[in-house]
């Protein structure tokens, strides 16, 4: 009688500590980057409601970090880049959940050449992100080309401003820092690619979500649960992609579904296997992964 007492005890027990912790919100802050459909696929499949998680759609990879670090979102997802900006500040903070290995969706793109670029001495517009990964990428562009840096005029936009920008048709040296899907937008305008992260570079470039310790200890249940729905999500891509698209088409511009086809070609899937290589790599990035859901 006492065991059965006891067990019913442990139960409610259980039932209110899973019920208080799904009664907060979880919100999550998340760019529209190629390798976050997933997150926008469970939304529309209705998955985030019974885990009560809100997601908060951003522009920009510095206005996720800045939505996060101002306390409007409870984890936010993006490159290692903002996440060593960000553990700086919040030594608990820990990548939660990864998504993909950039394999080409980070690009540098032109309205010139490459050649035309390194034997001219003319100033270089460029447009970025200047506190993202677009950064990381252009010094890593400049250093390889050999372009004088005194050479680039740098000019910080978000992604969803650069797409839509007249600005950048110009007669005038134009180089744009993008990532997929905004790349299919800029090449509309003429610019081609000159360098991305599947040549050209020896940076690695992964995307996870994070958040600290204690949000992930007390809210585990639910980043088990959203762990499980973007699994679930990068399934139903892989089986039906076209299905897939229509649901994620409002968060990814205006592309077009061969666009989004072929971007998907940039991005390796991680989120639920890693090779013993890319571990090692990881690490060496000083970038832990030992709480990884």
């Amino acid at each position: 009688m006492l065991r059965r007492v006891a067990f019913i005890i442990l139960g409610a027990l259980l039932f209110i500590s899973c019920s208080s912790e799904y009664n907060h919100k979880l919100k999550i802050s998340a760019t529209t980057w190629i390798g976050y459909t997933p997150l926008f696929y469970a939304k529309e499949m209705g998955w985030l409601e019974p885990l009560n998680i809100k997601l908060l759609n951003v522009s920009s990879l510095s206005e996720n970090m800045y939505l996060y670090k101002a306390g409007n979102s409870d984890a936010y997802v993006g490159t290692q880049y903002e996440y060593n900006i960000l553990s700086k500040e919040d030594s608990t903070l820990i990548p939660v959940m990864l998504f993909d290995k950039s394999h080409g969706g980070d690009v540098i793109m032109s309205n010139r050449t490459l050649d035309e670029l390194t034997n001219s001495s003319d100033k270089i517009d460029v447009y970025l992100e200047m506190d993202s990964i677009n950064y990381t990428l252009l010094e890593d562009f400049i250093k390889k080309s050999g372009i004088n840096e005194e050479r680039i005029n740098y000019i910080n936009e978000d992604q969803a401003t650069i797409s839509t920008l007249k600005s950048i048709i110009s007669d005038k040296p134009t180089i744009v820092v993008t990532y997929s899907p905004y790349d299919a937008e800029i090449q509309k305008k003429g610019f081609i690619k000159i360098a991305s992260t599947k040549d050209k570079f020896d940076l690695l470039v992964v995307d996870a979500m994070f958040t600290t310790k204690k949000v992930l200890s007390e809210h585990r249940g639910q980043f088990e649960g959203l762990k499980k729905a973007v699994d679930r999500a990068v399934v139903e891509l892989h089986k039906n992609p076209r299905e897939f698209y229509e649901k994620v088409k409002p968060y990814i511009l205006e592309i077009k579904y061969d666009e989004f086809r072929e971007s998907l070609e940039n991005i390796i899937w991680i989120n639920e296997s890693m090779s013993q290589k890319l571990k090692d790599r990881i690490k060496k990035e000083d970038f832990p992964i030992e709480d990884l859901i």
